[in-house]
């Protein structure tokens, strides 16, 4: 049986990166190949404890940040949990704080929405990008001409109430997650429920491990403010830029136990990627496809970003 996830496993060092926003973030590997690591949602940077020691092993310069208002990372004085506010930061730290020109990054989830608009926000600067398991961009004229269909809207979708709940009645559902107990819990379902991904993917140890910092009550809500301004119920930084084609190569990976993530992905992301390698299909993994296939994720990472 595998130990159970040590929190201080990989040490966490801090910035502030702008407007009053500190993040927190894991760095190994320095002098390496500048590597990017961004998490999704319900998760922080632990999600890549898998990842970080065998990347840097690899040769990369390995930076996990939490993003603003999730993890070790401070809340936003800003107020602001958008997608360009996410990539701005992140931008800030590899860049400016860390001095890379260049770097190559990773995500799925929110963080792989947050890869698509890097890419394009600053030219140049991400130089490969490997994307899993995501909403993939608003491009309905590029998915028609490649032959793909439109999907369901999402509130026809049973598997989307998490999204439209948090998206349209935040503060209603924290009242109910009135302890960090409750709150946890909450959170903890998507990590062992099948509908996200393989079953017994995550031991009662990595449930607790992933859940713990969610407990915090502002954390909580703070992320759930992506999911607000995707519904026009929170005010954005700025317009993500997620509404054209990227030129930046891009391995597309997709884990296909995931229920939530509709099966569509795979081929739309390929589509909105000028430069696709993939679709590449990762058996045995679902949404968390770096944690449940670590080691495939971590040499095919390796092998494209090198």
């Amino acid at each position: 049986m595998a130990p159970a996830p040590d929190p201080h496993q990989h040490k966490t060092h801090t910035a502030e990166v702008r407007n009053g926003v500190t993040s927190a973030y894991v760095r190994e590997g320095a002098g390496g190949t500048p590597l990017l690591l961004l998490h999704g949602y319900p998760e922080t940077k632990r999600i890549w404890w898998r990842n970080i020691g065998p990347l840097a092993a690899a040769g990369f310069d390995v930076i996990a940040p939490d993003f603003r208002g999730h993890g070790e990372s401070s809340l936003a004085p800003d107020d602001f949990y958008d997608i360009a506010a996410f990539a701005t930061d992140c931008y800030t730290l590899v860049h400016d704080v860390l001095g890379h020109e260049h770097c190559a990054v990773a995500g799925g989830d929110v963080g792989g929405v947050v890869l698509y608009d890097l890419g394009l926000r600053y030219p140049g600067f991400v130089t490969r990008q490997v994307l899993f398991n995501t909403v993939p961009p608003p491009l309905t004229e590029i998915y028609a001409a490649a032959g793909l269909q439109p999907d369901d809207v999402r509130e026809r979708r049973a598997q989307a109430d998490y999204f439209i709940r948090q998206a349209n009645d935040a503060d209603g559902l924290l009242q109910e997650l009135d302890t960090p107990e409750r709150r946890r819990r909450y959170v903890a379902g998507m990590y062992t429920h099948r509908l996200w991904g393989t079953s017994n993917a995550f031991t009662p140890e990595d449930v607790a491990f992933h859940t713990e910092p969610y407990g915090d009550a502002a954390k909580l809500r703070a992320s759930w403010g992506v999911y607000e301004q995707s519904a026009g119920k929170r005010a954005m930084e700025d317009v993500p830029r997620l509404f054209e084609q990227t030129p930046v190569p891009t391995l597309v990976l997709y884990g296909p136990e995931d229920h939530v993530v509709l099966p569509s992905f795979p081929w739309k992301a390929a589509a909105a990627c000028l430069e696709c390698t993939g679709p590449l299909f990762v058996p045995n993994a679902g949404h968390f496809l770096q944690w449940e296939a670590a080691d495939t994720f971590n040499k095919l990472t390796a092998l494209f970003c090198r």
